[in-house]
């Protein structure tokens, strides 16, 4: 995006109070937060008139009190990156960053964007969906047996890797699986599937759609979980990653293809295993990516030779009022 464009972005929001919306309270709040005070302080540093605003049940009065015209969504996990937030500013009738309603609601929830990957054609590591009669098979046991070991365990519908565990015997499966299924009444059983950890912004919508450099993370800890991927030296980066050219190649156009199945807008990231065969294989598409000091996108985007600023014009570029 040339200069000019970064121009007419600013003359489009100039005389539009931009609400930052960020914390919530779901268990990413304290990320939410870290990102929302950076998103602001670029959007004020380029003369744009921001307020931030801490989401809260309440959030319909402090939009309407504050008069916001625009948003900018930057918040991380349930309630805000679900399509919830996306459904109420839609009735509000307020422009917003990144998703609609749906594809919020399909990327957020692992079983079913790994179904639509499944039937558009895109790698991703086989499963079980355990919970609410979807699959009775797939119990713990079951799933080691369908599955093999070892198996990632995940909550249906979390960010930032929260809740997530690595079961390398059935009872770690069972015992795992039991936990998630208290707390979430769903739990994804996932294949492990051993290889390079990458992961991919994606900025623009439909055609328009490109990927920002891939970025390896190589975590201290056993996987990228919470701690790796929000305590500074607990993981390894390279961007680019250390990936063959074609394989490199391959990982951006599947990053596409997964922001494009999930019918995504404006921007996101996505997670990805580069198997030992060289084949990405998709692990879930974040709509509202970290944009905190440490947070991944930010770093691709700088590979790319974009600053903080122009990456916040960018994605404040796609808001609009969007049909779900």
């Amino acid at each position: 995006m040339n200069d000019k464009r970064y121009a007419a972005i600013k003359r489009r929001f100039a005389k539009k109070r931009i609400g930052v919306l960020m914390g919530g309270w779901s268990g990413e709040r304290a990320v939410s937060l870290r990102s929302g005070k950076n998103v602001l302080e670029s959007l004020r540093r380029q003369g744009l008139d921001a307020v931030g605003i801490d989401v809260g049940r309440d959030i319909a009065a402090k939009l309407a009190k504050q008069r916001i015209r625009a948003a900018f969504i930057i918040l991380h996990g349930p309630f805000g990156e679900d399509g919830t937030i996306q459904g109420l500013l839609e009735m509000m009738g307020i422009p917003y960053t990144g998703s609609g309603v749906l594809a919020s609601a399909l990327s957020m929830h692992k079983g079913y964007s790994k179904r639509i990957f499944q039937e558009s054609g895109i790698p991703t590591p086989n499963f079980c969906w355990i919970g609410r009669d979807l699959d009775q098979r797939c119990g713990a046991r079951q799933s080691v047996e369908m599955l093999g070991l070892p198996l990632v365990l995940k909550p249906p519908a979390e960010g930032s890797s929260i809740g997530i565990s690595i079961a390398k015997t059935q009872e770690q499966a069972e015992r795992g699986i039991g936990a998630l299924f208290r707390k979430y009444r769903e739990v994804i059983v996932e294949k492990f599937v051993p290889g390079m950890t990458v992961t991919t912004g994606v900025l623009g919508t439909g055609k328009s759609a490109r990927a920002l450099p891939v970025l390896e993370l190589v975590p201290k800890n056993e996987f990228y979980d919470f701690k790796a991927k929000y305590t500074k030296g607990l993981t390894e980066f390279h961007v680019p990653a250390r990936l063959p050219g074609a394989v490199y190649r391959k990982a951006q156009e599947t990053a596409v293809a997964a922001h494009l199945a999930l019918g995504c807008r404006g921007w996101s990231r996505v997670d990805a295993i580069v198997d030992r065969a060289g084949t990405p294989s998709i692990l879930e598409v974040n709509t509202l990516p970290g944009m905190t000091d440490l947070s991944d996108l930010p770093a691709e985007a700088a590979a790319e030779g974009m600053d903080y600023d122009r990456l916040v014009l960018e994605i404040l570029d796609s808001a609009e009022v969007k049909s779900p």
